[in-house]
């Protein structure tokens, strides 16, 4: 966009100051004249005009590959969240601002539900396990493909819509969920994997290896195979859920409530489900292999949204951050997180469960879901405040309330 000097912006508010003084009452001149200013700020170059409305293609695939690190082994197989009060804090994110900006989360699905609430206008994904970005790839291509939830699930568990029962696409979520309790079908799972496959390489213009052809097929294959009862899985391939058979299945999750007992996951609701999409079309979803304490990625997306006026409304960490503790790499996040655009609005969702027990955990429940202003959390960090994950999540909290 081309740019004004300051001296030729002057000389235009002078001309129409003069054109219209004698016509115009006092007031609406002013209004006239801080119309005028705004945009020859905007032409003049401001952070705001670089804040694309959608990516190409080219952008897209470039920014995955130059962002993202070589991937890293995690412990599970994370085809879907295992946090039921992920709902919790969402109407409390809205209220104290979130909305609206960059969004930076990582982990599966629950990304787009916290997007498709908050409504953010660019979204990064980061994830240190390479498996988890090529899954997010996918999902991308099923937006794509399909319209609406009913086509979403359809190409997800490879399940064939018939001509004569199939419901509708504004039906209610109970209802399209017990349309697709049934096994996928093998022809559909093989046309609609070739879709997929081309459609990730040909579209989004981004090269899969073999190993990400065989992580596309591992994924994609566990889904027909479980269909709504696929979850959240510890071990190798193939591993039996066994003791872990208290996580929740992808029924659960898309049933889950907020604490009004009102449903909000991204597929309970046509508006929440067009809205992931566009995001989706407009290539603004941006999924990135990194390690949150690496050098990175976290840093790298840090450096594009402030290089674009972004601000980071929310940054969906799970509880990844007990993981840094773990392997002595809490501090380089921190510095990482430093890097990022933030401000008074800006927060952490971070989950806390297992052998933590938080005392904001809600019955019902095996995690709890809190909030933290990011720049509380930098002070706190600076003044030493965390020496273990225990003073992180004990440490100005902010809790879901009802």
């Amino acid at each position: 966009m081309q740019k004004i000097p300051g001296e030729k912006n002057d000389y235009l508010l002078a001309i129409i100051y003069r054109r219209w003084r004698g016509v115009l009452p006092a007031c609406l001149l002013g209004v006239v004249l801080l119309i005028v200013a705004a945009a020859a700020l905007q032409l003049s170059g401001s952070p705001q005009s670089e804040q694309a409305e959608s990516l190409s293609s080219a952008e897209f695939s470039r920014l995955i590959r130059e962002l993202s690190e070589a991937g890293g082994y995690f412990r599970s197989d994370n085809f879907t969240s295992n946090e039921t009060s992920y709902l919790h804090v969402v109407d409390k994110l809205r209220l104290l601002g979130a909305s609206g900006r960059a969004y930076v989360g990582v982990g599966p699905e629950q990304n787009f539900t916290y997007i498709a609430r908050l409504r953010p206008r660019i979204a990064f994904i980061v994830d240190i396990r390479r498996q988890a970005i090529i899954q997010h790839l996918m999902y991308k291509a099923i937006f794509h493909l399909s319209p609406d939830r009913v086509h979403f699930l359809s190409r997800l568990f490879s399940i064939p819509l018939a001509k004569q029962g199939a419901p509708a696409p504004d039906a209610p979520v109970n209802e399209i969920l017990t349309f697709f309790s049934r096994p996928g079908d093998d022809q559909t799972y093989a046309a609609n994997l070739t879709a997929i496959r081309k459609m990730i390489q040909q579209d989004f213009q981004f090269p899969l290896s073999e190993t990400d052809q065989a992580s596309l097929d591992y994924v994609y294959k566990s889904f027909r195979n479980e269909g709504l009862n696929i979850g959240f899985r510890i071990g190798n391939p193939g591993y039996s859920y066994g003791p872990y058979s208290y996580f929740p299945n992808l029924k659960d999750l898309i049933l889950g409530t907020d604490l009004h007992g009102k449903p909000g996951n991204f597929l309970a609701s046509p508006e929440d489900y067009d809205f992931v999409r566009s995001l989706q079309r407009k290539n603004l979803i941006i999924p990135v292999v990194g390690d949150f304490g690496g050098k990175k990625a976290l840093a790298g997306v840090g450096d594009y949204l402030r290089k674009r006026g972004f601000t980071v409304g929310a940054f969906y960490t799970s509880n990844v951050e007990q993981y840094l503790f773990e392997s002595e790499t809490f501090s380089s996040f921190a510095e990482n997180v430093r890097k990022l655009p933030v401000n008074e609005q800006s927060y952490f969702i971070r989950s806390v469960s297992g052998r933590y027990v938080h005392p904001a955990r809600l019955p019902g429940h095996r995690s709890a879901t809190l909030l933290e202003q990011i720049t509380v959390f930098l002070r706190d960090f600076d003044e030493g405040h965390y020496q273990d994950y225990h003073d992180l999540v004990l440490t100005h909290y902010i809790a879901a309330e009802p």
